[in-house]
């Protein structure tokens, strides 16, 4: 028996708790799984914080335990390219979706779908890094690749504060950009500064709708926002430059105009972390483990046992959670 947050939907009556599970309902929640995992340390991410209040269709078979971020030891393993003593990171491919997830002492996932916790880098700091900061690696990449240099001009973060324009920010910093980060959390400008945003810009200036090209300011965005937000980054971004869509804060929503894309040359690049290709996941966590700062990391995470996850959940879907939050799963 071991620890984990279990979800239920019986007569659509939906269930929350942290209770026992056996080993025999694991294996029924996983069932092609050919790898045990110990975990160690786990995360919220939006997607949990969604799950966990039952506040969006995240959850597409019951029961379920939820958690889409993993890192432990391997305890088990019928695949070759993982033994007993291995350290793990999951992060996607359906787990706590559609195969149970993380929020627990044990998981079991498909080996293929693992990545090895980098040389140099702890479960508990992959934890801290987790989905988001794979996210905001993705995109950064993405702007890197297609040639947005340092010397370009600035990059802008929306949704600064939270898990991905966080460590975006520690990421593009620590490689030259300069970076304005634009944050509905004007209160929190000393800590995204101390993140190395060279400037702070109001979400209002962006979240209302704009004219269809605007003042060209931006070499390359990382969007988390969507909606009008990303409609006026792609209005103000350069001549070809990039922009980098991974969320949908403001709304799914995409009330644009083809003439950034047709006038300027814009390139709109969209981000998914959860189907990532494996040759792509593991570039992206070797390269988190290289070029995020991890005294700088540890200063956006906070620390909480298993237990507190519900209420993790709720402050991240009321706007009050800056930067990450790891789940210790074993206290």
């Amino acid at each position: 028996m071991f620890k984990a947050i279990f979800l239920s939907r019986e007569q659509e009556q939906f269930r929350a708790v942290l209770r026992d599970v056996s080993d025999a309902e694991l294996v029924a929640g996983t069932p092609e799984a050919d790898v045990t995992v110990a975990v160690e340390y786990s995360t919220i991410n939006y997607k949990d914080a969604l799950a966990l209040t039952d506040r969006s269709p995240v959850v597409r078979r019951w029961p379920m335990i939820p958690g889409i971020d993993a890192a432990g030891t391997v305890i088990a393993s019928d695949h070759p390219a993982w033994k007993a003593g291995d350290r793990a990171i999951i992060n996607g491919w359906g787990a706590g979706e559609s195969q149970f997830g993380g929020l627990a002492q044990r998981a079991r996932f498909k080996g293929d779908c693992l990545v090895r916790v980098p040389d140099g880098m702890s479960p508990r700091q992959a934890m801290s890094i987790g989905t988001a900061g794979f996210t905001a690696m993705l995109c950064c990449l993405a702007l890197r690749d297609q040639g947005v240099e340092p010397g370009a001009g600035e990059i802008l973060v929306t949704g600064a504060t939270g898990g991905v324009g966080s460590i975006a920010i520690l990421i593009l910093t620590r490689w030259g950009y300069r970076v304005v980060a634009s944050t509905g959390k004007l209160a929190e400008a000393e800590y995204l500064r101390s993140l190395g945003a060279a400037e702070i810009m109001d979400r209002d200036l962006l979240a209302v709708p704009g004219k269809p090209l605007q003042k060209e300011r931006w070499a390359g965005v990382v969007d988390t926002v969507g909606s009008h937000t990303l409609v006026n980054a792609c209005a103000q971004t350069r001549f070809e430059g990039t922009v980098t869509a991974c969320g949908l804060a403001q709304g799914m929503d995409f009330p644009a105009t083809v003439a950034p894309f047709i006038l300027r040359g814009v390139k709109l690049i969209g981000i998914i972390s959860v189907m990532c290709p494996q040759a792509r996941r593991e570039r992206a966590w070797n390269a988190l483990a290289q070029d995020v700062d991890r005294s700088r990391l540890e200063g956006l995470v906070r620390e909480v046992p298993l237990g507190e996850s519900f209420d993790v959940a709720r402050e991240i879907l009321a706007g009050k959670v800056r930067g990450r939050v790891v789940i210790d799963v074993n206290r």
